[in-house]
C-alpha cells in the first residue's frame, strides 16, 4: 500500500495539540515535510523540535491566530503556498443552546472555520494544479451525520463546512486533488474536556457523571484518541486515496447512528 509523502509538503492547522499535533506526527512519519500553524508561537517552536524527521524534512512554522482573518492573511503573504497537503483543523466554539446564542458568534465561528478554510485553500491549490497532487482534510465533527445537542453553533458551522468540501471536490477531482472530511466523535482532547466541563456545569452534574454518560452512547465503549484521528488523516493525504473524494469519514467508534 502506498502510504509514502517522501518530497511531499503538508500545511496542518491548529497542530500545537491534540487531532492537529496528532495529524501532523502522522503525516511526518510518511515522509512528509510538514508547516505547522497555529496562534502561539513558543508552542510552535517547541513541537517543532518533536516532529519525526527521519527522511531529512526540513519541518517549519506559521504564526496565525484563526479568529482574526486578517492575521491569517499577514501569514500567507510570506508562505509561497506550495503545499500538496492541507488539512483544515480548527477548535470549536464553547457549547450552548442554540437558541441562547448570540448572531456574533455565529458570524464569528464562520469566519473561523469556513472563511479561513477558503483562505489557505485558494492560496494553496493553484500549487496543488500544478502538481496534479493535492490532498485537502477538512477536520469537522460526526455532527455532520448527527447533531451533538449543546453544540448548537458548532453543529450548524460543521455542516456549512462539510457543504464547502463536498462542492469544492467536485471541482477539483480532476486536477488530482481530493478534499474529503474527517469526522471525529468523541475524542480525547483538552476540547472534549471543555465540552465535558460545560454539560456538567449546565446540568448540575459531575463530570465523571458527564464521561459515563457519553461513553454509554459510543458503541465501542471508549473515546478516541488523537493518534487513531491523525492516522485516519494521514490516509486520506497518502497516494493510495487517489480515488477516495468528497465524503465523511466517521471516526467515532460507531456513535453515528446514520448509514
Amino acid at each position: 500500500m502506498n502510504l509514502n509523502l517522501i518530497g511531499k509538503r503538508a500545511l496542518v492547522c491548529g497542530s500545537t495539540a491534540g487531532i492537529g499535533w496528532a495529524s501532523a506526527i502522522e503525516l511526518a512519519l510518511l515522509g512528509a515535510e510538514v508547516c505547522l500553524i497555529a496562534r502561539n508561537e513558543e508552542k510552535l517552536k517547541q513541537r517543532l523540535t518533536e516532529l519525526p524527521a527521519e527522511s531529512g524534512q526540513n519541518h517549519h512554522y506559521l504564526v496565525a491566530d484563526f479568529s482574526k482573518t486578517d492575521e491569517v492573511r499577514a501569514a500567507l503573504k510570506t508562505s509561497k503556498g506550495d503545499y500538496h497537503i492541507l488539512v483544515n483543523n480548527t477548535g470549536g466554539p464553547a457549547g450552548g443552546q442554540i437558541i441562547d446564542e448570540s448572531a456574533e458568534k455565529f458570524q464569528k465561528t464562520f469566519e473561523q472555520h469556513l472563511v479561513v478554510n477558503q483562505l489557505l485553500t485558494q492560496h494553496i491549490v493553484p500549487f496543488m494544479k500544478a502538481e496534479r497532487f493535492g490532498r485537502i482534510v477538512n477536520v469537522i465533527s460526526v455532527s455532520v451525520k448527527q447533531p451533538i445537542i449543546g453544540l448548537g453553533v458548532s453543529n450548524t458551522i460543521r455542516w456549512a463546512v462539510a457543504s464547502w468540501a463536498k462542492t469544492l471536490s467536485k471541482e477539483l477531482s480532476h486536477s488530482g486533488i481530493t478534499v474529503n472530511n474527517i469526522l471525529p466523535g468523541f475524542t480525547m482532547t483538552s476540547r472534549l474536556e471543555q465540552v465535558i466541563k460545560q454539560r456538567a456545569d449546565r446540568e448540575g452534574k459531575s463530570t465523571g457523571e458527564i464521561e459515563k454518560e457519553i461513553l454509554a452512547s459510543i458503541p465501542s465503549g471508549k473515546f478516541a484518541d488523537a493518534e487513531e484521528v491523525g492516522a485516519a488523516v494521514a490516509y486520506l493525504c497518502s497516494p493510495v486515496a487517489a480515488s477516495v473524494n468528497g465524503i465523511n469519514l466517521p471516526v467515532d467508534g460507531g456513535l453515528s447512528a446514520s448509514l
